[in-house]
């Protein structure tokens, strides 16, 4: 018999590991998430990335979400060094190259804008490093793609590394009033 199909959306702290099997030394979703063992994280987030993650274990959803074809937006709120000019935000729009696994890679267009004021986000522990030199900015970015560590390379191919990364929002769902740690049952994704 097969079981009820279960949705999560969970807001994956920083610095967590997204597996659920153990890794020494390192926090895994199994130490912050307590869900059924046949639920498994929906792509992936970088363990020093946090955010809006799925869990899930529909494994047609996870095939669809995850193939190159859907194109379900991705929004992210990144902190990056400096402040971004419209030229460099056109770039984003337009797509940048980046590596990927040693291969150049051409990003789709990603919708790019910089935010008016810090996102009302949960602070980040531990914090960023503090440089009253080098001053900071956020910009949100809206992506359909998935590659490793795709965001970042994109901020620092037009200048602007990233400090922090959040990914805000997937398809219609978002971790608006979620903290880290937070998960919330969905009836369907």
């Amino acid at each position: 018999m097969r079981s009820r199909l279960r949705y999560y959306v969970v807001y994956k702290p920083y610095q967590v590991l997204c597996q659920f099997s153990p890794s020494p030394g390192k926090t895994t979703l199994k130490d912050v998430f307590a869900v059924e063992p046949d639920v498994y994280p929906v792509g992936r987030l970088d363990y020093d990335s946090e955010g809006l993650l799925l869990l899930t274990n529909d494994a047609r959803l996870n095939q669809l979400l995850l193939h190159p074809r859907h194109k379900t937006e991705k929004e992210y709120y990144v902190q990056v060094e400096g402040l971004p000019t419209e030229a460099a935000l056109q770039q984003l729009r337009q797509g940048v190259n980046i590596t990927i696994d040693g291969q150049p890679w051409r990003t789709a267009p990603a919708k790019a804008s910089l935010l008016a004021a810090e996102p009302a986000l949960p602070p980040r522990v531990p914090p960023i490093r503090y440089r009253a030199a080098i001053p900071t900015s956020w910009l949100s970015l809206v992506i359909t793609e998935g590659k490793n560590r795709q965001v970042r390379r994109m901020t620092a191919a037009v200048g602007h590394p990233t400090l922090r990364l959040v990914r805000w929002r997937q398809g219609a769902h978002s971790i608006a009033g979620m903290q880290p740690g937070d998960m919330r049952m969905l009836e369907k994704w």
